[in-house]
């Protein structure tokens, strides 16, 4: 009986060596046909690693290879960890997926007060809160998890609450945020005793800079111009929950396996099958036939792949890729990560291995999807070929370049920050931008740059009634009109020893008009019979009065200018 149930085992070994046979040169093809320095993979089947392994460098100029142990980061395949961790506070009675947010979070806010009063655990999950990404306002932000959740309120939606799946960051972080004030701790306290420590994930980390302290973890890397170049580590500390997290194929591969065992891992069968099962539809279809229609669970996509329910989360973050990938009814398994820069080789990987195991035919995935980026590239090259082009040319800016320097602030993206640097513009929005080339009008651009994530931005200043430029939109959201930076007066106009000398009273006709010091810092105005208003700095000495749209005051010697829509009023400081 003994003898049988090896012979039995040895044929099942057997059978997967032989589905796997070849794949080794596979996947080194593969790094040779996307550029990609290095990638390491697991495979899992029946809950047993039947391929776990290391290709290419981490480390190209140190010649270093990649290893089980290499660590790397996962991007947004830590959205399933959140989840997860969440599922355990469920699965103890400490959270309801389907309870307003605000009971456990009173200060959540957001633009849409419906949605504010509304939005659960499960709709943070479930990309269906009505804002489009806004990922440009925690991307390379000094804004701390703290911060991010105070400015959601001015982020506006594109779409009705619940109506729409839109992949969103920033509710993952609250998710993240509200999942570590329930369990009296932090997102990152709450995971590593929720999921590092009992499945025994001792080299994963939340941040970069704890990966950089191994001494075995993968450099990041791009493609640029054809061309691979290093990339610099992204720390997204802020914005964790979303995507943080570093780990190596040793580590995910317990992970992998604990969800694939229906209940027998960390959380209960219930929240397990939650996270796979369809929560929200998703409208686009794919274009390969071979995919089914595509659905969000809660931190994982669903869909098919030839017919096999197909359950996966990628993640992409500077110089890395990932997937975490599972067909639940086939018992399989997997985890891809990579080192390169929005990666197509994870997905590649992946399809082939579930080529291989279910014993389908090999489709070349690399072939089709070259095909389909070099017809997007014809495309565009055809347009440029034709002259097509949305710029006006012969046109020229509507004010001296230094007119458009300044601060300009957004109440949730914070500070754009425009320079003039010579002959040119130069902007600066949390450490992202460049210098900007005149497009039409007052329309300026970043040049094309393939290692600036800026690059093409566009940037529109809008002048005020009065001729000053006091506002600049910038279409951070193709769905959204131009996200609008309100620009700032000059700082020094902020200091007492500058507003002291311009208080006191002004005769206007037989009206007075008392200019008065706020809180050392600001300044008011205020004039018989009429409320007090507020003096908002320009530059020079000129300040927009803050309650009336189109009126400012100017201070030019001992006269005291009103600019009005009607017409302009000078009033005379009384002796």
């Amino acid at each position: 009986m003994l003898r049988k149930i090896v012979l039995v085992v040895a044929a099942a070994a057997l059978a997967v060596a032989q589905k796997l046979d070849g794949f080794d040169t596979f996947a080194n093809q593969e790094l040779r046909d996307w550029k990609c320095d290095g990638f390491a993979i697991a495979v899992i089947q029946d809950g047993k690693v039947i391929l776990s392994k290391g290709y290419g460098l981490r480390d190209v100029k140190k010649n270093l290879p990649v290893t089980e142990k290499t660590l790397f980061a996962i991007g947004s395949a830590t959205k399933s960890f959140t989840v997860t961790a969440m599922g355990t506070l469920v699965d103890q009675g400490k959270l309801d997926w389907d309870k307003p947010v605000r009971d456990y979070l009173p200060d959540f806010k957001m633009f849409d007060p419906f949605a504010t009063e509304r939005m659960t655990p499960r709709d943070l999950v479930t990309h269906r809160s009505g804002l489009p990404r806004h990922d440009l306002m925690w991307y390379s932000s000094p804004f701390s998890r703290q911060e991010l959740f105070e400015r959601l309120q001015y982020l506006e939606p594109n779409k009705d609450f619940r109506t729409t799946f839109q992949y969103q960051n920033l509710m993952f972080m609250t998710a993240g945020y509200l999942a570590g004030h329930v369990a009296g701790t932090t997102w990152e306290q709450l995971v590593r005793k929720a999921i590092f420590e009992p499945l025994g994930m001792t080299s994963s980390n939340f941040s970069v800079t704890e990966s950089q302290k191994s001494t075995d973890y993968s450099l990041p890397y791009q493609v640029v111009n054809d061309v691979v170049v290093d990339m610099p580590f992204r720390n997204i500390d802020s914005i964790g929950p979303a995507g943080s997290i570093n780990s190596n194929i040793e580590d995910m591969t317990k992970y992998v396996t604990i969800h694939m065992a229906k209940g027998k891992g960390v959380v209960s069968a219930t929240n397990e099958m939650q996270m796979m099962i369809p929560q929200m539809a998703i409208s686009t279809p794919s274009p390969d036939k071979e995919l089914g229609d595509l659905a969000y669970g809660m931190g994982f996509f669903v869909t098919s792949y030839r017919g096999h329910k197909f359950v996966h989360h990628g993640g992409n973050i500077d110089g890395f890729s990932a997937l975490v990938a599972f067909l639940p009814d086939d018992k399989l398994g997997l985890v891809i990560l990579t080192n390169q820069n929005a990666s197509a080789l994870p997905a590649v990987v992946a399809y082939n291995v579930w080529d291989r195991m279910l014993g389908f035919d090999q489709i070349d995935w690399t072939a089709r999807i070259k095909q389909q980026r070099a017809l997007t590239k014809a495309s565009e090259q055809d347009a440029k070929q034709k002259g097509y082009t949305i710029q006006k040319t012969g046109t020229h800016p509507s004010h001296e370049l230094a007119e458009y320097a300044g601060e300009y602030e957004h109440p949730g993206y914070g500070i754009v920050k425009i320079e003039q640097a010579g002959e040119a513009l130069k902007l600066d929005y949390h450490g992202l931008g460049g210098v900007l080339t005149h497009f039409h009008y007052d329309v300026f651009e970043v040049p094309k740059d393939e290692a600036n994530p800026f690059s093409r931005e566009k940037v529109q200043f809008h002048t005020n009634l009065a001729g000053d430029v006091d506002s600049l939109g910038i279409p951070f959201e193709s769905t959204l009109k131009d996200i609008t930076f309100v620009k700032l007066g000059d700082r020094r106009m902020t200091q007492k020893t500058f507003l002291q000398p311009l208080t006191g009273e002004f005769q206007r006709g037989s009206i007075t008009a008392a200019v008065a010091l706020k809180r050392d810092n600001a300044l008011t105005l205020t004039m018989p019979g009429q409320p007090v208003y507020n003096l908002v700095p320009v530059r020079g000495t000129k300040f927009n009065i803050k309650e009336l749209n189109g009126y400012s005051v100017e201070f030019k010697g001992d006269d005291l200018v009103f600019y009005q829509p009607q017409g302009t009023f000078a009033a005379t400081r009384r002796k």
